[in-house]
Formats: structure tokens, sequence, C-alpha cells
């Protein structure tokens, strides 16, 4: 028996033979995510940050926002994409996640948007109706799909006719560029050689992208780079907590305490003690149905 799967670590494998009643078969096309999501302890990961400028400048150069009355945010984690997207001024905002754990952890957080309403579903099965919504977002998603083609169909059943789909995500391209004092990400890379290999697997190269989104009938692709504030930390010592908590980085999970100390111990010697405002860049994509 052949069977393709996603899942969190090498215990989730286990797990999923015993479900299954297997006692062994070939697992293809894995993609172990690190982190998992369902765990208690994580539903906060992805709650406190908020978008950069540069964010919101973005969407709205891409999208005619006034004419969005319902968004609908794919993977929304800890609602803070959900958040923006009312912050916009769009009138009802639907975040789905897989993660009950998460959503719990994204109700809290966007408790005072009356605006913001949760459903547990998943990128192949949203649950929504039909030309539910003017605009979709899957930010930080794609890299956690090993199949962009069912996401893009389910994308174009719920969204509306001219609605507009927007991807967020790494390409190899934008993960793998040097470290310094804003690009932080950039270190884990040259420290660790065999996390380039995990990252690669999972990241789609814009070629594949746009061409999964043009066989799936989406039409007026454009696509754009963005330098995202990630966080602002008053000095190192803050940075190194947040290292040492993996906070909103899942690629860490792979890194064992040790592993974790080191890096700390390689970015202290890189970069300058003070003010740290860390930045990721970004592709993002823009596609109409």
């Amino acid at each position: 028996m052949f069977i393709r799967a996603t899942v969190w670590n090498d215990n989730a494998i286990i797990e999923l033979l015993v479900t299954l009643q297997l006692e062994s078969c070939y697992i293809i096309g894995v993609i172990c995510l690190g982190i998992d999501f369902h765990d208690e302890k994580n539903k906060y990961s992805y709650t406190t940050r908020k978008a950069s400028d540069s964010w919101v400048i973005a969407v709205k150069t891409l999208i005619e926002v006034p004419e969005v009355k319902r968004a609908v945010d794919i993977g929304t984690g800890g609602g803070i994409y959900a958040k923006e997207l009312a912050d916009l001024g769009i009138p009802k905002v639907t975040g789905v996640d897989f993660s009950e754990s998460m959503l719990d952890g994204a109700k809290i957080n966007c408790k005072m948007y009356n605006e913001i309403e949760f459903s547990v579903g998943t990128a192949y099965d949203t649950l929504l109706p039909n030309q539910y919504a003017e605009l979709m977002l899957g930010r930080a998603l794609i890299h956690h799909l090993d199949d962009l083609a069912p996401f893009f169909q389910e994308a174009h059943r719920i969204l509306t006719p001219g609605g507009s789909l927007l991807i967020q995500d790494r390409t190899p391209e934008d993960c793998f560029l040097k470290g310094d004092s804003q690009h932080i990400r950039g270190f884990i890379f040259s420290l660790f050689p065999h996390l380039r290999k995990i990252e690669q697997k999972r990241r789609y190269s814009s070629t594949l992208v746009k061409q999964e989104l043009e066989k799936t009938g989406f039409h007026s692709l454009k696509e754009i780079k963005i330098w995202e504030e990630r966080e602002i930390y008053t000095n190192k010592e803050d940075l190194f907590e947040d290292i040492k908590a993996r906070t909103g980085r899942s690629i860490l999970h792979e890194l064992s305490d040790e592993e974790i100390l080191s890096l700390v111990n390689d970015i202290d010697h890189s970069i300058p003690d003070g003010r740290i405002t860390e930045q990721d860049r970004w592709t993002i994509w823009k596609a109409s149905k």
C-alpha cells in the first residue's frame, strides 16, 4: 500500500499506521511540519504579531478592498491576518483552520472583532458554501500542503465570479537569502545546512505556483515581492528568548534545544546589540476567478 501524508513528526507516522491498522506501508510525499498545530501548548504561537505596513500597502495595491464584502483567511492560525482583513474595512471575515487548538487561541485574540468568525476546515475542504467570498487569503499556508491543485480548486469553488485569491509564501530564493541583523532567518540555514533540504522540499517555486493557478482556471496573475516586518526587539536578548521559544517559526521545531542554543550563539557573534527590526522576504501572488 502506498500513502501520501502530511505529518508533524515521526510519532504522527506511527499514529497513522495504527489508525489505519497497518503493520507496514510505503509512505510517499511526506512533509513533516515540525510543529504540532493541534498541541494545546502551541495555540498562542501565532497570535502575538501584527502585520507590517508593507503588507497592508501590498494588499491595498493588489485588491480593491471596498468591493470585498466577505473574506476568508485559510490557515488562519491565531487570527493575526483575519484581524488585519477586518481592520482594512472588510465587513465579514471567516478564519478557517484545521486545528481546534489554534482556533481557540484565535478566538481569544480576536474577541473584540464582531465581524470575524472562525470554523474548522482544511485547505482542501473548507466546508464553506459555493461562491462564498470575494477574497481568499492563504498566508504562510502552501508550504504545509503536499499538493497545490486541490487547494486551488477549493479556492476557485468558494470565490465569487471575479473574486480574488491572495497567496503569500516564501519561495526557496526568499528563504535562503544571507542572514544579517534584519534577516535573522538566514542564519538558520547557514548554520544547519540539513534544514535547507527540508525547506527546499516544502517550498514551491513561483513558476509552479503560477502554473497550478492557471490550470485551475485562475487568470490575471500578478506577483510581487515584499519585505515584511516580523518583529521589533529592544535588544538581542529579546530576540534570543523568542528563538528559544520557537515562536512563529515552525522550522525551529526541527532543532533540538542544544541546536537552538548553538543558533543563538551564532547570531550573538554575528550581529551588533541594540534595537533589531527583523524582516522576512515574501512572495505574494494575486489571481482572479
